[in-house]
């Protein structure tokens, strides 16, 4: 592995902020292996759903090569998912990229831009339905709190983007270092990819 991987970082309005920096707290904190760039399609200043806003590294234009491709979800994504321009940048850094995750109802967007055909995916469970609405080609799994298929991580609702996002680090890096960022942060990591009581809260399993 190189010294360090590009972690690209999808922006849009009205994106879900601890979808975005849960996961980079946690890359943050293993930054010998990582640099993280925040990507949108026009670069500039984008406004998350709670308020707060960020400041791109690079436009879909300008963006340099992709080793680990973040996609957020957020109320955004119900615009964004009748964007060709997101979903054709989405389908095309996918195929370069060594890994393609993804947080809560950005599998939608992975989805709906035809990355996930084939692959077990999973979303958040509030709007599972929604999300798995965007293609029946993808094998939706219902009770996740993310799922590991090949190169795809996708995750579930919000929080859940930081388990995934140790995840990666673990299989990217060593479960050394995944460990190390979890307890430098003192987050309690839900090592176990299965492990999803808001599935039955939401009604999808169970009685």
């Amino acid at each position: 592995m190189r010294s360090k991987q590009t972690i690209g970082v999808v922006l849009f309005e009205d994106f879900e902020l601890l979808d975005v920096f849960g996961p980079l707290e946690m890359f943050g904190l293993a930054a010998d292996h990582f640099e993280i760039r925040l990507i949108s399609e026009h670069g500039g200043v984008v406004a998350s759903r709670q308020g707060p806003k960020s400041v791109c590294d690079d436009s879909f234009e300008s963006a340099p090569a992709i080793d680990v491709l973040l996609v957020p979800g957020g109320i955004g994504t119900r615009r964004e998912i009748d964007n060709p321009v997101l979903l054709d940048w989405l389908q095309q850094r996918a195929q370069q990229a060594e890994l393609v995750t993804s947080v809560c109802t950005g599998s939608a967007l992975l989805a709906k831009a035809g990355v996930l055909d084939g692959v077990r995916a999973t979303s958040n469970k509030l709007a599972f339905a929604w999300a798995a609405s965007k293609s029946a080609k993808v094998q939706w799994q219902q009770q996740a709190r993310w799922v590991e298929d090949g190169k795809f991580f996708t995750s579930s609702g919000v929080s859940a983007g930081i388990d995934m996002a140790l995840a990666v680090i673990a299989k990217l890096v060593s479960h050394q270092a995944a460990e190390q960022a979890a307890n430098v942060a003192e987050y309690v990591w839900h090592r176990e990819a299965d492990w999803d009581p808001f599935a039955e809260l939401h009604g999808l399993v169970g009685d």
